[in-house]
């Protein structure tokens, strides 16, 4: 167990849980501590999109690891179980829910929560890992270009309190970190194959804007999207060289 609730930093509002965070690893703050914003000012996302959240509206957290128990090849498996426990908390309060390659998690069609990792290495393995997450609870309406935005008060009608939803993330991390630090490796791997957005489907990718088929066979040693073509051809795609056709 990493996480416990003494361990929380709640700021009404700052530029980036990320960000601030990154201070306090340099400070050497305590491993698990999470920071919980109800407002960012600039939110990040992978390849330095922007994170719509109005404010008080949404969960936006970042949480500290120090995993240097892990080799750096294997730092997908980070992105791996952040990804199943989000999946596990919102699969209790909707339906057809899963994790779109690489970490973003999906309600059917829709994209609910996005996370950003940042890790630093020492020598061969982890020193530091900064996990941001954001989850849409209770925002209904979305401003931004992002292509499909949903919130859980949009599927559901329900309002949400932001602090109960982070100790249900709580909750279900824990144990899937400590399945990481035991190195459960493969049992780690099926539930996040099993728990991917089109597992297996056959459907339209993009890449260099040009389509064809394919569907989804695993997932690389470092991450990589493989997937069979009609030829039965197997490739491998890192993370922005191919694009779901939604």
């Amino acid at each position: 167990m990493i996480l416990t609730n003494k361990n929380f930093i709640v700021l009404k509002e700052t530029d980036s849980t990320n960000n601030y965070a990154k201070q306090l690893i340099a400070d050497k703050v305590e491993e698990g501590t999470v920071v919980l914003a109800h407002w960012q000012r600039n939110g990040k996302g992978q390849q330095g999109n922007f994170w719509e959240s109005d404010p008080h509206k949404n969960l936006l957290f970042s949480l500290i690891l120090y995993p240097n128990f892990l080799e750096a090849g294997k730092q997908f498996y980070l992105s791996k179980i952040v990804s199943l426990a989000l999946a596990k908390v919102l699969s209790t309060k909707v339906k057809d829910v899963t994790v779109k390659w690489p970490n973003d998690i999906y309600v059917g069609t829709k994209k609910i929560a996005g996370i950003l990792i940042e890790n630093t290495i020492k020598g061969t393995s982890l020193d530091s890992s900064l996990i941001g997450i954001g989850l849409n609870l209770n925002q209904e309406k979305f401003t931004s270009d992002a292509p499909n935005p949903i919130s859980l008060k949009q599927l559901t009608e329900k309002e949400y309190v932001v602090e109960e939803v982070l100790n249900e993330f709580v909750a279900a991390f824990n144990p899937l970190f400590d399945k990481l630090k035991s190195r459960s490796f493969s049992e780690i791997d099926e539930a996040y194959f099993s728990a991917l957005f089109r597992n297996k489907e056959w459907c339209l990718y993009r890449k260099y804007g040009k389509e064809f088929e394919a569907r989804i066979t695993g997932i690389g040693e470092f991450g990589q999207l493989q997937l069979e073509g009609k030829s039965g051809a197997i490739s491998e795609f890192m993370f922005k060289e191919v694009e779901f056709v939604l």
